[in-house]
């Protein structure tokens, strides 16, 4: 498993997990989230997550397609 940081913007205390899949490019839209979410398995600090809207914190940890991903 492969781990990459996910920097949040200078001025934001979060991202959205549809962002996070947008940035990472799992997705090509933030619309498609959930589709995707519904589909596949996503796990937001080891716990299964559907909702798009999940606000990421720093420290978070998401797991996308057997990459971990750390929001910063």
């Amino acid at each position: 498993m492969s781990e990459n940081k996910v920097k949040i913007r200078e001025g934001e205390d979060y991202i959205t997990l549809n962002v996070l899949l947008k940035i990472v490019g799992v997705i090509p839209t933030g619309g498609m989230a959930k589709i995707y979410l519904q589909n596949n398995l996503v796990l937001v600090n080891n716990e299964n997550e559907v909702r798009r809207g999940r606000k990421l914190y720093p420290g978070d940890a998401v797991l996308i397609e057997g990459i971990e991903y750390t929001i910063v």
